[in-house]
């Protein structure tokens, strides 16, 4: 299942995925006037769900892709602290306290870089 959901979002994403939505918006909103209202209204509502599905979807492996290759930087650098990795599977209370946690310690770096290089 998850093959077919990734190849349909992947299919949806790109240019003739993009028209396929709209030609069939269109013979949809056409067949409006020969009382096909239900249908109509079924259709795009339809068409809706697909499209907020795919966008989900394709979020979902981008910020997947970006966390891999993040991770992959964090471990291959020797100076920095592997703490980091797979922290967007902790729990929001705990990633915000090392966010903080982080952030002060980047501007307590900033502040001594500022020091060293002010006459």
């Amino acid at each position: 299942m998850d093959r077919f959901l990734f190849r349909t979002a992947d299919f949806l994403s790109r240019p003739p995925g993009f028209y396929f939505v709209i030609a069939a918006m269109v013979v949809s909103t056409a067949l409006v006037p020969f009382g096909f209202t239900n249908v109509v209204t079924y259709a795009l509502s339809v068409a809706a769900i697909v499209i907020t599905s795919v966008v989900l979807i394709q979020d979902y492996r981008d910020t997947a892709a970006i966390h891999a290759k993040l991770d992959e930087i964090i471990v291959s650098m020797r100076e920095t602290r592997n703490e980091a990795v797979g922290l967007e599977h902790e729990h929001p209370e705990y990633i915000e306290a090392t966010i903080a946690r982080l952030e002060g310690e980047a501007e307590n770096r900033a502040e001594a870089d500022r020091e060293t290089t002010t006459p």
